[in-house]
């Protein structure tokens, strides 16, 4: 495994742990050349279903940008990394077990909205108020009430 401070190709593993629910192996790495330490996942490749946008575009599911849109709607709340790892894991799940080729993205923002509100409130309303893409303050106002309730 290259390292990614200086590129060196000698790196070796000094810890391995199983995730909990042995979906993953997490691997602790340190480069042979400059000493830095680095973590890496291991997880079986398999096919999610393709995305079908609002406008009919299809493209492949990325898990970088559900963790992005994720993290972006949780930045500066007290959420932990394996928090936000487990909520991407249960959606990753959800996709896979509904055996389909094709979902539509408002779906994978559904899902994504129930981990939120799980994890945390504020996040939950910050990325509700962007994917439903409220109109007025009374909109949103209907939201927070729903969340206080």
């Amino acid at each position: 495994m290259k390292c990614p401070f200086c590129g060196n190709l000698e790196t070796q593993v000094v810890e391995t742990r199983i995730s909990e629910d042995a979906d993953f192996i997490r691997r602790r790495r340190q480069c042979g050349a400059c000493d830095k330490r680095f973590t890496t996942y291991e997880r079986p490749d398999v096919n999610f279903p393709t995305l079908v946008k609002k406008d009919g575009r299809r493209i492949e599911f990325d898990r970088s940008k559900l963790r992005g849109s994720m993290n972006l709607a949780l930045r500066k709340r007290p959420v932990s990394t394996e928090q936000v790892d487990s909520a991407i894991e249960r959606i990753e799940e959800k996709l896979l077990s509904l055996g389909l080729r094709e979902v539509q993205s408002q779906r994978i923002g559904e899902l994504v909205m129930r981990e939120l509100k799980k994890l945390d409130k504020v996040a939950y309303v910050r990325f509700a108020s962007v994917y439903r893409n409220f109109e007025d303050i009374d909109e949103f106002k209907t939201l927070v009430d729903q969340v206080r309730g």
